[in-house]
This record gives structure tokens, C-alpha cells and sequence, in this order.
């Protein structure tokens, strides 16, 4: 049987290694099981919320920090080149590949150009913020979604306006270099080929750790995974 962490573990690989997820085949040779049981297993790990597949088909569409399909947020080292999620992802592309690369994205996915240079583990540009509209508790509910809205602003009056100009709610803003922080312990096990999704008590723990406490990040006491 293909476990959760087993299968994490070489999508993972194979993005880092080639910017792509393996096909399905390639699992299957891997492996050594037919393509039903690979796409059980892609489904399975689905429901850990370890990746977000296509709908109604077994092939990986997210897998956290990365995006299969193009996103604002383009990311770049001598190592290769991927596509992040959100903000927060696209910081967790960084703490996971522990390299200097540069991020290229947009202010709230529709101003200015933004290049961010993350080197020897530090961010140049400190003057950006990070805005989080969707309440955690609901961030499965559509993950793509919830990651869309995770944005780069310069300061809280464009989130202001962004919000107002959008219809989407206002939630809880935090500054590059907190989640920057946040996002190498939250991202930073994720190649471990013995990976296991936090549970919702260890996510609890990590945001009142790093002082996520607006109730945009609370969560109800559940079994599932986050």
C-alpha cells in the first residue's frame, strides 16, 4: 500500500528536481502497482489535504507551497523555477528549498511589479505586507481560493482599498518577514520523507507561537488534518 507520506514525498522531489509532478505512470513504475491503485492513493492523500487534485481526476493540481498551474507568484533560483500558491506559499517555496532565489509577483495580483530577493536566508524587501482575508477554519473549504487571496501589499491602505474595491472582507495583516519566519517551521519538514500533515492542535500551537493571533488563524478542535 502507497502511504500519505511516501507519495508526498517523491511529488515533492520531483517538483523540486523538475518543476513538474510525476505522471501517473511514472508513480506507478515507482511504486511497482497498477494506475488504479496510484490514483487511490492520490485521492487518499487528497482527503489528509496533502494535495489538491484536478476535479474528478487523480492528477495533482497543488501541492503545498507549489501550484502545477500558473499563479502570481513566479519563483526563481539557479536550482530552477516554480510556481507558488499565495504569499505565504511562495515564502514556504523559499524555506523549503533553503537557497537564494527571487519571487515575482504583483501588489494585491493587480498593481505594480514586485520582485522579492530572499538570499542567505534573509528578505531584502522588509516594506511589504501579507494580507489573509479567508478565516482559517474555512481554508479547505477551497483551498485554491483561500490561496488566492493571500497577497503582497506595501501598506494597510491599499489592503483597504483592495477589500472595498473587491467585496472581500478584511482579515488579518502581517508583516513579510513574521511569516517569512513562520513559513520555514511551517514549510520546512515538508521534503522529510517521513511527513505528516499538522494536526489541528499542532497548528494552534505554531500560530500562538509566532503570535498569530488575530481570529482570522483560529481553528475548531477537529480530527482532520490542516
Amino acid at each position: 500500500m502507497i502511504t500519505n507520506s511516501e507519495l508526498h514525498h517523491i511529488l515533492i522531489k520531483h517538483i523540486i528536481e523538475k518543476g513538474f509532478a510525476p505522471s501517473n505512470q511514472l508513480l506507478s513504475n515507482h511504486f511497482k502497482t497498477d494506475i488504479k491503485s496510484v490514483e487511490k492513493a492520490l485521492f487518499k492523500l487528497q482527503d489528509y489535504h496533502g494535495v489538491a487534485l484536478h476535479p474528478n481526476k487523480a492528477k495533482v493540481w497543488v501541492i503545498h507551497p507549489f501550484s502545477l498551474a500558473p499563479t502570481n507568484f513566479y519563483i526563481k533560483s539557479d536550482k530552477g523555477e516554480w510556481w507558488g500558491n499565495c504569499a505565504w506559499c511562495s515564502l514556504g517555496v523559499a524555506a523549503l528549498l533553503k537557497t537564494n532565489l527571487t519571487i515575482s509577483t504583483t501588489i494585491g495580483a493587480e498593481g505594480r511589479p514586485v520582485t522579492i530577493t530572499i538570499a542567505d536566508g534573509k528578505i531584502k524587501e522588509q516594506n511589504l505586507y501579507i494580507h489573509f482575508p479567508i478565516p482559517m477554519k474555512n481554508a479547505w473549504d477551497n483551498v485554491i481560493y483561500t490561496c488566492s487571496t493571500m497577497l503582497f501589499f506595501e501598506n494597510e491602505d491599499q489592503i483597504d482599498d483592495w477589500t472595498k474595491k473587491h467585496d472581500i472582507s478584511k482579515g488579518d495583516v502581517q508583516p513579510i518577514n513574521k511569516i517569512w519566519e513562520f513559513s520555514k517551521e511551517w514549510y520546512g519538514n515538508h521534503l522529510n520523507p517521513n511527513w505528516e500533515k499538522w494536526t489541528i492542535q499542532e497548528a494552534k500551537q505554531l500560530f500562538n507561537e509566532f503570535g498569530l493571533e488575530n481570529e482570522i488563524w483560529q481553528l475548531e478542535d477537529s480530527k482532520e488534518r490542516f
